[in-house]
């Protein structure tokens, strides 16, 4: 490229950097890095999913695109009302069905290395990618004389590089979130400087999951005909439950436990809280991450009912992660750095929806990046737009993705016989709404010229 009208850095390789660089590719005057801490485009976690609205994000990448995804799914899509989900009470010794959750559209579910493959397939001639960087700092000019000066990036291994625009799509421990917020604080008064500044570093949500594979061969042997072989099944109880479900064409359910502490949200994470010190195997280098034996793994789901058990018993072993958040951000920009994806709104999986929240991040970020207007003189003003439309609407997700996890877990006072539809109202924007409607006044925006936030 001989002359593009700005070079855009994007600051991580999982599914919401590489979805921006790929949305980025509809726009050849924009020139693109992206820059991955490992050593080579890998994605951890066996399993990505996406609802109806996120889904209809990503057809908008083409038929070749979505035919690609699709060959790795194992069904196709629709936007038929379907049944999703089947909960059952479970503490109690016999179980019974609460209610179907029912979905307009269906949760198109991937293993992440496939989707992570479709997207590098997709990367244009326009993106350059560059693995072992991981961003430590970068140093944005904003005095008036040097604006438009490129932003300095420095990685671990002592190197740099430059760049007109930064994007923090560098999850949850993102090193571009406290950076800009820096920035951010250092714009305001003394007094709220302390409340920006405090939102910096994630919070533990007070829940843990619990995560593993089960193999299918295994429980068919004891149980032929259980439900979680056919069907996703939530197994739902006071302050824990678990979700299963066949994956990978029927060799393996997936097993998603979570339990609830309400009085540790946003507490300090202690790995003794949950599992004893010694047993507590951090072998990931994470220390939210443990690995955990089949007996300790089944403890906190022991009281759940016989069928229940069944799929525990099949449990050889698994993992445990402490589910972190990100506070409700005053911003996610600052001039023109701005962040997305978990490293702005990390959130509960309990709706399954953080990963199609990048996806929505990223093609808005497109939008306004590679719009005829935006020029490097006016890069704030659509990272302006950006904030004040994606911000609110990312922020009430997480929030109902909480509730969710609570109501699963029966820590809200809401009746039996009205919790199906409590759940469903709260969880019907991922198929009844759309992104196009913010996309649309994005545009509005940006051809306003007497909006400027210079």
């Amino acid at each position: 490229m001989s002359n593009p009208k700005f070079r855009i850095a994007i600051c991580g390789g999982g599914v919401g950097g590489l979805t921006l660089a790929v949305a980025l590719s509809r726009y050849q005057d924009i020139a693109v890095d992206v820059y991955e801490a490992a050593q080579s485009f890998c994605e951890i976690g066996a399993g990505v999913g996406f609802w109806p609205r996120a889904f209809r994000v990503l057809r908008k990448f083409g038929p070749d695109f979505e035919q690609q995804l699709l060959q790795h799914c194992g069904y196709e899509y629709t936007e038929e009302y379907v049944p999703a989900v089947k909960n059952r009470k479970s503490d109690q010794a016999v179980g019974i069905e609460l209610f179907d959750l029912m979905t307009k559209g269906k949760l198109m579910r991937f293993h992440r290395a496939d989707f992570h493959g479709v997207l590098l397939s997709f990367l244009p001639p326009t993106c350059t990618t560059h693995n072992a960087k991981r961003l430590i700092s970068y140093t944005q000019p904003l005095e008036d004389c040097s604006r438009n000066s490129p932003i300095t990036l420095t990685f671990k291994d002592g190197s740099t590089a430059t760049c007109d625009v930064l994007i923090g799509a560098d999850g949850i421990k993102s090193a571009v979130r406290p950076c800009m917020l820096r920035e951010l604080a250092e714009s305001m008064d003394p007094d709220e400087k302390q409340s920006v500044l405090s939102c910096m570093n994630p919070i533990w949500s007070g829940a843990t999951a619990y995560r593993t594979l089960i193999s299918a061969q295994k429980l068919r042997a004891r149980r032929p005909d259980h439900r979680v072989l056919k069907e996703f099944t939530q197994y739902m109880g006071k302050d824990a439950y678990f979700l299963a479900y066949p994956i990978s064409f029927g060799q393996y359910v997936n097993f998603a436990g979570f339990t609830l502490e309400r009085d540790l949200v946003d507490s300090a994470y202690e790995a003794d809280t949950v599992i004893p010190r010694p047993s507590f195997k951090g072998k990931t280098n994470n220390e939210w991450v443990g690995e955990l034996t089949a007996q300790q793994f089944v403890e906190p789901f022991k009281d759940l009912e016989e069928d229940a058990q069944h799929v525990l018993e099949c449990v050889e072993k698994g993992t445990l992660w402490a589910v972190h958040t990100v506070k409700i951000l005053p911003s996610t920009n600052f001039g023109r750095v701005a962040i997305m994806g978990d490293a702005a709104h990390a959130m509960t999986p309990f709706q399954g929806s953080g990963a199609g929240q990048s996806i929505e991040d990223a093609y808005f970020l497109a939008t306004v990046l590679g719009h005829k207007s935006t020029t490097l003189e006016t890069v704030p003003k659509a990272l302006a737009i950006y904030d004040e439309l994606r911000r609110p609407f990312s922020s009430e997700v997480a929030r109902r993705s909480m509730r969710c996890g609570q109501l699963c877990a029966f820590q809200e006072d809401v009746p039996l016989h009205e919790l199906g539809d409590t759940i469903t109202k709260n969880w019907e924007w991922a198929w009844l709404t759309e992104l196009d409607d913010a996309l649309e006044e994005a545009v509005r925006l940006l051809e306003d010229s007497s909006i400027d936030v210079n």
